[in-house]
């Protein structure tokens, strides 16, 4: 769900297992299992992807629910402040490039360590931490920018 397949991520997961099963004999332990099982289960997300014509690219889903919703549910203030830069978040994360988006999501709302998004991402550990460094920027500037906005 995190890297765009949305409502699809229990498919995508479902897949992904299947072929993590039936490849486990192409598992050498050179990284985590952890990572190389993620790695399956974000090619499937992009292979979803790729089958979509209506789409551009992942779409992020931090929650399945209707964010409106969550608001309505909430009575206290701390919670309406929450749901509200929650909000904020996912819209500026939406709004990132494909690349940058990927990058945020496995070191941050994935926890993942740099050696695992290396492995997970299939990219030089130089692009994991410049490409970070850049998405970063990138989401500060468009979160502020949105603050502004709001006044």
């Amino acid at each position: 769900m995190l890297l765009g397949a949305g409502p699809d991520a229990e498919d995508v997961i479902q897949e992904a297992f299947v072929k993590g099963f039936r490849n486990l004999s192409r598992y050498r332990g050179e990284s985590s299992f952890r990572s190389w099982l993620l790695a399956i289960v974000a090619n499937e997300t992009r292979n979803l992807h790729r089958t979509r014509s209506r789409r551009d690219g992942l779409v992020l889903r931090a929650t399945a629910a209707d964010p409106g919703a969550a608001v309505g549910e909430d009575v206290a203030v701390g919670g309406v402040l929450a749901a509200e830069r929650r909000a904020a978040l996912v819209a500026a994360l939406r709004r990132l490039p494909v690349k940058d988006r990927e990058v945020i999501v496995c070191r941050y709302l994935l926890d993942l360590t740099e050696e695992e998004t290396v492995t997970t991402l299939g990219w030089p550990r130089g692009t994991v931490k410049s490409r970070t460094y850049r998405a970063l920027a990138k989401l500060r500037s468009l979160l502020d920018r949105e603050e502004v906005a709001r006044g």
